[in-house]
């Protein structure tokens, strides 16, 4: 079964209300830690802790007046807390609370979206094992090239999949910062213990040097690594989009009891879920390079990144989680035809065995243009007779000067391209 979106975790992540629930932990964590170092009672924050309440209707509704979406936040606070809110937001700016709440929820993002990563590498993974030795057709161009095996395949999907998740471990380490250090980043109105403090609470470092803002060079990378992984799924939708062809045949997306392919033509079976990845990855590689181009702002910082950030970052995060839930399914539930994948290998008959015999030929003396040019006729020959270049080969008698009738039947078997299946398994797979 491959459903739509019924897991809402990465939803929840950039929901509302966890956003203003993160940016209320930075105001109690500064807190708190000014009340460690005396510059604030105690027991202010701790009834600060007891009665701080997220109202987010609230908030919307003061923001509409004040225009300012920190300030509404901090109002709705102070409305809930009473006189004990003077002690929250000393010293801080705005992007002290969202950049490092924006960082601690990039950072849950990340974490779920290498856990679903994982199960689709674990996915992946079996499905290569189960077809590693099932000839199919390796086609460059989308012409029949040479012979390999649809285990083979699937180990590519693997490995990207596995640079992937690399990818979104280092954009979790990259991204995993905030900043407490004031309007410009100089900790004027502020001890730089109460930004490791935060922090260190909120699962973050402190950014090396800040200005207003965290720089977006970090947001960059985890776009990037998002858009990334898109487009290693993309590479997986496409291939299962041709092999569904119908002159094709060799493999096709699952196809759940009551589905309807098309409301003209019962009969359609279409790759919709691979056309919806296609589609979907297009639009996460845009997002990757509009947070590249907020990257350099106005000195210390302007708003131009800011409205992007609010569209792209739950958008493309949501996105993906999606597109990998999605595929995880797919792969678990894919239909693959190994006697289509040998039929049509047949198609071209042995004329893929041409690289082969051009080989033998060198081997045995020929220059690699004569080979090439006497293997080309045969091969073509074959072709326009639709007979063997088994056959033309042992009746070809410049092929008798240098090659026996053994060694011909040698170069045309099928397994004799299949010797290193194990070995790439293994580099693969390796544990």
């Amino acid at each position: 079964m491959i459903p739509r979106y019924t897991k809402p975790e990465m939803a929840k992540i950039w929901s509302d209300e966890n956003r203003f629930k993160r940016m209320l932990e930075v105001e109690i964590y500064a807190a708190e830690a000014m009340a460690k170092a005396g510059t604030v009672p105690a027991s202010a924050v701790e009834k600060v802790k007891q009665n701080a309440k997220i109202n987010i209707d609230r908030i919307n509704e003061i923001e509409l007046t004040v225009k300012h979406d920190v300030i509404a936040f901090l109002t709705s606070v102070v409305e809930t807390v009473g006189p004990e809110a003077r002690f929250l937001h000393l010293g801080m700016t705005s992007s002290d609370v969202l950049d490092t709440a924006l960082g601690a929820q990039m950072r849950e993002a990340c974490l779920l979206l290498i856990k679903e990563t994982e199960k689709l590498c674990e996915i992946t993974e079996k499905l290569a094992n189960q077809y590693k030795y099932t000839p199919t057709m390796g086609r460059s161009h989308g012409v029949h090239a040479e012979p390999t095996t649809f285990g083979l395949k699937v180990a590519g999907w693997y490995s990207e999949l596995k640079r992937s998740k690399e990818r979104l471990e280092y954009a979790l380490e990259t991204v995993s910062y905030g900043k407490i250090s004031g309007a410009v980043g100089t900790f004027a109105h502020l001890d730089p213990k109460v930004e490791e403090y935060v922090c260190s609470k909120m699962g973050l470092k402190p950014e090396p040097v800040s200005t207003q803002i965290v720089p977006r060079d970090r947001h960059s990378v985890y776009l990037s690594a998002i858009a990334h992984t898109a487009s290693a799924l993309e590479r997986i939708a496409v291939e299962i989009r041709h092999l569904q062809r119908t002159e094709v045949a060799e493999a096709e997306e699952p196809f759940t009891k009551g589905q309807k392919g098309s409301s003209a033509m019962p009969h359609k079976r279409n790759p919709i879920i691979s056309e919806n990845i296609c589609g979907l990855a297009r639009l996460l590689r845009g997002y990757a390079m509009t947070a590249m181009e907020n990257i350099a702002l106005w000195h210390e910082r302007d708003i131009s990144h800011s409205s992007t950030e609010r569209i792209m970052m739950p958008d493309a995060s949501i996105l993906l989680h999606y597109m990998i839930l999605r595929m995880q399914g797919m792969l678990a539930n894919l239909n693959v035809y190994p006697e289509n994948m040998l039929t049509n290998l047949n198609k071209t008959k042995d004329v893929i065995f041409s690289g082969t015999l051009l080989l033998s030929l060198v081997d045995k003396g020929l220059t690699r243009e004569n080979a090439y040019a006497l293997m080309q006729k045969l091969a073509f020959e074959a072709r326009e007779k639709k007979v063997s270049l088994e056959s033309v080969a042992l009746a070809n008698e410049e092929m008798k000067k240098y090659m026996s009738e053994s060694e011909i039947k040698r170069d045309c078997d099928l397994n004799s391209h299949f010797k290193s299946v194990d070995f790439i398994f293994d580099r693969v797979f390796k544990k």
